[in-house]
């Protein structure tokens, strides 16, 4: 499979652009595709490290969200990546098994992770979180957390449409990971 846009010539880049896709190397193909938009790019990117790495939403529940976004999305490339982060987040392969199944409601998921779970499905399937999921998650998150997981599914929900609307290839070991991920 090629992608369906050509991905941008990194190489060519110039002035401001040129520095700012050299403090993202490695170049991963996603970042090769937003540079055609150099505005779109630092916006995204800006965003995405804001949710990754300024957030107090635990890492682990963001992980997870973000997970479930991309499997009801059917965006390998987003799955395959994260899985990876949410493995170094401290997700167990137990959880990233059962989210493979596409079932929220297995034993090894806490309350809490059901709940952000619940919440994700709901964003993504109906735009607003029901009452009843809301409640779910406001039992142990602050606003500012809540905030952050309705960001972090928005976002994501995004990145998955850019990433299947472009077409963007798998980076490296995404083939043979494929074989196992039942997406």
């Amino acid at each position: 499979m090629s992608s369906r846009i050509p991905y941008y010539e990194v190489d060519q880049a110039t002035g401001k652009h040129a520095e700012f896709l050299d403090k993202l190397k490695p170049h991963l193909n996603i970042y090769r595709m937003l540079a055609n938009s150099e505005a779109g790019l630092k916006g995204f990117v800006r965003m995405g490290n804001a949710l990754l790495f300024r957030c107090e939403l635990d890492p682990v529940l963001r992980e997870l969200a973000i997970i479930r976004v991309g499997r009801l999305s059917r965006a390998a490339y987003e799955v395959f990546q994260h899985e990876r982060i949410g493995r170094e987040a401290g997700i167990s392969d137990d959880k990233i098994a059962a989210l493979r199944e596409a079932t929220v409601d297995s034993p090894v998921f806490s309350d809490n992770e059901k709940a952000v779970l619940r919440f994700a499905d709901d964003v993504v399937r109906n735009v607003k979180a029901s009452d009843r999921n809301l409640k779910a998650v406001q039992a142990f998150l602050t606003p500012g957390a809540i905030v952050e997981l309705t960001l972090t599914v928005g976002y994501y929900m995004m990145v998955c449409r850019f990433l299947e609307t472009t077409g963007v290839e798998g980076e490296e070991g995404q083939a043979e990971w494929l074989k196992t991920a039942k997406m």
